[in-house]
């Protein structure tokens, strides 16, 4: 295996090897000082990102919304919620964007609306076998009268799939489907009228100047027919991305719907891209979503959600190479999103911890922030390292734990209501960013109002406390994205190299990269100069939970 060469997908496009900053705007910068944050917020704040050195930033939703789910509910598909702001402020703020040499991917809600739709109300109006209905997925209930759900799905949120409508007579009538919350109504993606819908809602912000779509729920839209009974694991990731055979999740027909928005997206230039959120329960399963008339990224959360063990981490980076080559796609790489706990603390998480289930004050056994962190610096380094395109999380760049010790009553997350509090859901990775040590709300804002309650020590983690330091984790991601940029490291092959079953190790050119993820130093060859580290250290010893570029004489 030392020799062993593996070659990213080739290609010019610029989604192939970018890095792409993930905005969650509700927490990034709030400019109105409501303590949401806004898109005039984004737009103050873009230099911060161009000196970073990202090449493109996605934008969590900010469509029109109740925020039911923080945003994730869609009452309007081609306006913005006035809790952000309005489209003249999205237009300067991809103005703004691209004048800085940063495209703009906008999240996509397809497998559901919000209840506040107008299409949904329609549907409520309009009654059983009603074209207005057959947007959405209604369906007789089961039992005598009705009263039962039409099959035992489990809502991702928790509790049941299904909800129960009363009809303009005032009787019980139909159930409808919701992967997600009772205000977040599936659509039924056999409806030709969804499908030319959804074709106008790309061409609106494709017209705008948009660079891409990141969709969310991308394996969800289709779901198998007849809709069987189907009870998921007791320990099952919430997105069910370890299962396989899920009615619900990753259909063969979903795919026909990408086929039909690459051809959107080609109609317009400057290399439009679609990116899926797709959980899927193998890498070769995952490599489907972009085969080439479909999507052109997938993230791959197969390496998101691998612990921090020398094999499996080599096994996935191996693998994730292999089977999105074999389409003709490059590989993503992501650690942290604002669905999952971030990698500052899950790195050193001892327990098991599902996706979407979250940390809180009674979580037993709580990481130790110290090895949480120097984990995620070293996962980063190595990550950085790879060709291909990475995602980063808006935070992650100042090292940002996840926010463990958010009182119940401030909690936002529909997973913590709908669970009675068994699970903590989303929250501790959505607090907004602290970018001033000494302002209110941390420079959030000129008010001091957060919707999330900020941790009280985050003034350490501070952009402008972070500036200052070289050796803070700020300072580490610009050296990492400087250098992956002069190396062309997102482009070209790696070669792996043995440095022992506790690290993981390849050559970039004559960049050696290697990662200690066991439990002792590793000496680094003679003659090795190193380039970069994820932590300060002496000597000729690699410590544990450190990662390092060096070159060799």
């Amino acid at each position: 295996m030392a020799q062993l060469e593996q070659i990213a997908a080739p290609g010019s496009e610029w989604w192939r090897s970018a890095v792409i900053y993930q905005i969650y705007p509700r927490s990034f910068a709030d400019a109105s000082g409501d303590g949401i944050g806004d898109l005039p917020g984004i737009t103050s704040r873009l230099d911060s990102l161009k000196e970073l050195g990202v090449d493109a930033i996605w934008l969590s939703p900010f469509m029109t919304s109740p925020q039911r789910d923080a945003g994730y509910d869609v009452a309007d598909y081609r306006d913005v919620d006035p809790l952000f702001g309005t489209l003249a402020d999205f237009d300067r703020m991809l103005e703004e964007s691209h004048a800085r040499g940063i495209r703009v991917i906008v999240d996509l809600v397809p497998n559901h609306s919000s209840d506040q739709h107008v299409w949904f109300q329609e549907a409520l109006k309009a009654g059983p076998g009603s074209p207005e209905r057959a947007r959405y997925v209604f369906r007789d209930g089961r039992g005598k009268n009705g009263e039962l759900p039409p099959n035992n799905w489990e809502s991702v949120f928790g509790g049941g799939m299904w909800e129960r409508v009363t009809e303009a007579d005032g009787t019980p009538g139909q159930w409808y489907l919701h992967i997600f919350d009772a205000t977040q109504p599936d659509f039924d993606w056999t409806n030709e009228e969804v499908k030319e819908e959804f074709r106008s809602i790309l061409r609106f912000w494709l017209d705008r100047g948009v660079d891409g779509f990141r969709v969310d729920v991308a394996h969800g839209m289709v779901k198998e027919a007849g809709l069987p009974d189907y009870a998921p694991v007791a320990d099952a990731d919430s997105m069910g991305g370890g299962e396989e055979n899920v009615p619900y999740w990753g259909q063969d027909a979903v795919h026909d719907i990408y086929r039909d928005w690459h051809k959107v997206l080609a109609e317009y230039d400057g290399d439009r891209a679609l990116c899926g959120e797709a959980w899927l329960p193998t890498l070769k399963k995952t490599a489907l979503w972009v085969r080439p008339d479909e999507m052109h990224q997938t993230f791959n959360f197969p390496y998101l959600m691998t612990p921090w063990d020398a094999k499996a981490l080599g096994d996935v980076i191996r693998e994730s190479l292999d089977e999105f080559g074999a389409v003709g796609a490059p590989s993503t790489w992501v650690l942290s999103n604002h669905d999952v706990v971030r990698h500052a603390t899950r790195l050193a998480l001892t327990d098991e911890n599902p996706q979407g289930e979250g940390i809180g004050p009674n979580t037993p056994n709580k990481p130790d922030t110290k090895i949480g962190l120097a984990r995620a610096r070293a996962a980063t380094t190595l990550m950085l390292a790879l060709p291909g395109s990475a995602y980063l999380y808006q935070g992650e760049e100042l090292g940002l734990p996840e926010a463990m010790e958010i009182p119940d009553e401030f909690r936002q997350d529909p997973t913590w209501f709908r669970t009675n509090g068994e699970r903590y859901g989303r929250d501790g990775c959505r607090v907004p960013l602290p970018w001033e040590a000494d302002a209110p709300a941390f420079g959030f804002n000129e008010t001091g109002l957060s919707w999330l309650p900020q941790p009280s020590d985050w003034a350490a983690y501070s952009r402008d406390t972070e500036e200052g330091d070289p050796l803070s984790t700020l300072s580490l991601y610009k050296e990492l994205l400087a250098a992956r940029r002069e190396h062309g490291f997102g482009a070209g092959s790696l070669v792996w190299e043995d440095a022992g079953k506790d690290a993981v190790a390849f050559r970039r050119g004559d960049v050696h990269v290697i990662a200690n993820l066991g439990t002792k130093p590793l000496a680094l060859p003679a003659g090795a100069t190193v380039v970069l580290k994820s932590q300060p250290f002496g000597g000729a010893d690699l410590p544990v939970d450190t990662t390092v570029w060096y070159t060799t004489a």
